[in-house]
């Protein structure tokens, strides 16, 4: 590298190449761009919060199923989560919820999101109420309480 120094009436200065000082101005940037993200990950690793691919919340932010982008990111198949220790469903069921023919109760997700390492908000948006997840079951159980009352009221 060519440079040359000139003394002047503020010091000494060093003259270099202009496609040298380039290089040196992206080998600068990269290095202020490495201790920032060094600071954010450092931050995080504090803050012991959820840390995500750019990739996943992407899926997320698209409006893809939380459930099946994190699991997929967790490396995990539908029997895998599935049998995962307190989650205890079918696959069949798990696979209901992925593709969001069927909604699941509220503690369910709790499950999921602790087999899936992360927040329950993660899983939040699509969790429902156990009533609201199966309508029927409720249904059914509101009628056996009702004929249960008639009979205690003709006792």
């Amino acid at each position: 590298m060519k440079v040359e120094f000139r003394k002047t009436p503020s010091g000494e200065v060093a003259i270099i190449p202009r496609a040298e000082y380039e290089r040196l101005m992206v080998l600068s940037n990269e290095a202020e761009e490495d201790i920032g993200t060094a600071r954010l990950v450092a931050k995080a690793k504090r803050d012991k919060g959820v840390r995500l691919p750019l990739s996943v919340v992407q899926q997320l932010a698209n409006g893809e199923n939380p459930i099946r982008v994190l699991r997929q990111f967790r490396g995990m198949t539908q029997a895998d989560l599935a049998t995962a220790e307190g989650v205890q469903i079918t696959q069949n069921y798990l696979s209901d919820l992925e593709t969001g023919k069927r909604k699941g109760p509220i503690a369910l997700h709790r499950k999921l999101a602790k087999a899936l390492d992360v927040p329950l908000d993660c899983l939040d948006p699509i969790a429902v109420t156990d009533q609201e997840a199966e309508p029927e079951r409720f249904a059914r159980r509101k009628s056996v309480i009702a004929g249960m009352k008639r009979l205690r009221g003709q006792r």
